[in-house]
C-alpha cells in the first residue's frame, strides 16, 4: 500500500450512504487552521447546503461550524440520495471559498452512519444536541449558551426560517421530513452537471 493510500479513511459499502441514510459528517480544516470562520463564510456555507440538499435529495437538521472543523447531520429524503456525492459536492464548493482565505479542508471527511438506535427521534435529538454543544465544550460560549453560538443552524429545503432552537423544532422537523419524502419535489432526477 502506498503512503497516499494509507492516508485515506476506509469507507463502508456504498449502500450505507444511499437512500434514507442518517449521517454525521465532520469536515476538518487542513492542519486545524483557524481564522476562516466569519459571518460571510457561514452564509456561503448555507448557500452551498441549499444547493446540496436540493440536488441530492436530503436535509440537514443540524450543522455546527467550529473554528477548525464543521459538523453536519444529514438525512436522506430521496431513495436515490447518495451522501458521498453530496459530501464531495459540499467539499468542492466550500474549498473554493476557503482557498481564498488561505485554508482548505483535509483530504477526506469523517463520516459516521447512524444506526437504527440513533435514528429514533429522541436519540437522534440527543445526538444533535451533543453536536450543538460542541461550542460549549470548546469554551466558545458559556455553559448553557450553545443556542447563542452564531454558526449553528439547520437546512431543510423550502424552509429558510427554520431554526433548531425554535419551540417544537423536532416535532416540526419530523413532520417536514415525512412531507418531503411523500412529495414529488424530488421525484425527478435533477440534471447532474459533472456529478
Amino acid at each position: 500500500m502506498s503512503p497516499t493510500q494509507r492516508d485515506y479513511l476506509r469507507r463502508l459499502p456504498a449502500r450505507h450512504y444511499q437512500g434514507r441514510a442518517f449521517m454525521h459528517w465532520s469536515m476538518t480544516i487542513e492542519k486545524r487552521k483557524t481564522g476562516w470562520l466569519t459571518s460571510s463564510l457561514h452564509e456561503k456555507l448555507r448557500e452551498i447546503l441549499v444547493h446540496a440538499t436540493f440536488r441530492y435529495g436530503m436535509c440537514c437538521p443540524l450543522y455546527c461550524c467550529m473554528p477548525d472543523h464543521i459538523h453536519m447531520l444529514w438525512v436522506g429524503i430521496r431513495e436515490r440520495c447518495d451522501q458521498r456525492n453530496a459530501a464531495r459536492f459540499v467539499r468542492e464548493q466550500l474549498n473554493i471559498q476557503l482557498v481564498r482565505l488561505g485554508v482548505e479542508l483535509q483530504k477526506q471527511a469523517y463520516d459516521h452512519v447512524l444506526g437504527d438506535e440513533d435514528r429514533q427521534e429522541t436519540t437522534f435529538a440527543t445526538v444533535a444536541e451533543y453536536i450543538a454543544r460542541d461550542p460549549e465544550r470548546a469554551q466558545l460560549v458559556p455553559e448553557g449558551s450553545f443556542r447563542d453560538y452564531p454558526y449553528t443552524g439547520c437546512l431543510v429545503p423550502g424552509y429558510p426560517a427554520l431554526s433548531p432552537w425554535q419551540d417544537g423544532f423536532w416535532d416540526l422537523f419530523w413532520r417536514l421530513y415525512v412531507r418531503l419524502r411523500e412529495s414529488d419535489l424530488f421525484a425527478n432526477e435533477p440534471v447532474q452537471a459533472g456529478n
